[in-house]
């Protein structure tokens, strides 16, 4: 199972605690491979290449599997090199500050983002981060630079030490708000999290414009036969059926999404929507590969 991004961030978590679980009902070992760069477009393209014989597939995400189509030119195709296994969770994303910036709340974050244009930095760590930033910035008026990571870990950090201003990211991060070392000023959601409620919506701050939810999910190469495509998606169904899988993703602020989700037709669906809807955005927002 590759994973197009570096050991230690959110979509590293969900994989090995999914592919941890799909060993049972494949009767072997499901082994992660980190392959990070070019905002997961490395590791999503040794997919693409590899052999259809569903001994090599990877965890594809919003960004990935949507955003990057729109910004660079891809040896692949987004919408017909991957075959689609499942669904697994949706990642609520979280506005995140470092300590040292005054604002208390997504309101003041705003004035003070507009009371000195351009000096602050975002880190970004993949092409969608980027998008989400771009966009914030017009539904806001406001302007800030954008430092790229080659991964949320060490995007974190950053802004843990205070080397850069706000982080988009997985709500999967909320650990560090926890432990007091970053703020957490809204979430994308359409609802309060869970296990993060005193983290307003960006709804709750007349921004319902900004409101989203990114996702995970499993995808094979191009011509993976379809009864191998069943047998993976009935193991990754196994692993989200799982009462121990389902506590410690939900544990990270994942969402779990309902069993009818969880079918290769219904991920196709969710990418061909998310491809006519936010590739005219961030070809207008003229986001450029980093």
């Amino acid at each position: 199972m590759v994973v197009p991004f570096p050991a230690g961030g959110p979509t590293d978590i969900v994989g090995r605690i999914v592919a941890e679980r799909m060993t049972g009902p494949l009767g072997q070992p499901v082994i992660i491979e980190n392959v990070s760069g070019a905002n997961g477009t490395i590791g999503v393209g040794r997919v693409a290449r590899a052999a259809p014989d569903g001994y090599t597939i990877c965890v594809g995400l919003w960004g990935t599997h949507v955003v990057n189509g729109a910004i660079y030119s891809l040896r692949y195709d987004l919408r017909t090199d991957f075959e689609p296994i499942s669904l697994i969770v949706g990642n609520p994303v979280m506005i995140f500050g470092k300590n040292g910036i005054p604002a208390k709340d997504l309101k003041e974050l705003i004035a003070w983002l507009k009371a000195n244009p351009d000096k602050a930095s975002q880190g970004t760590t993949t092409a969608g981060t980027h998008a989400l930033g771009a966009f914030f910035q017009k539904e806001t008026g406001t302007r800030f630079q954008f430092v790229p990571y080659r991964g949320t870990a060490p995007a974190i950090q950053e802004l843990v030490t205070g080397q850069i201003d706000l982080v988009f990211d997985s709500a999967a991060n909320m650990s560090q708000v926890q432990a007091g070392n970053i703020k957490a000023y809204a979430t994308t959601n359409n609802t309060r999290l869970a296990l993060s409620p005193d983290v307003p919506t960006v709804g709750e701050f007349g921004l319902s414009t900004l409101s989203f939810t990114s996702w995970y999910g499993l995808f094979a190469p191009k011509g993976t036969p379809k009864e191998v495509i069943s047998r993976l998606n009935a193991a990754a169904a196994d692993a989200l059926d799982d009462a121990t899988v389902r506590h410690r993703l939900t544990e990270i602020n994942m969402e779990l999404f309902p069993r009818d989700q969880w079918t290769p037709e219904a991920l196709g669906t969710l990418v061909k929507a998310e491809i006519e809807k936010w590739w005219p955005i961030i070809k207008a927002a003229n986001i450029k590969s980093e």
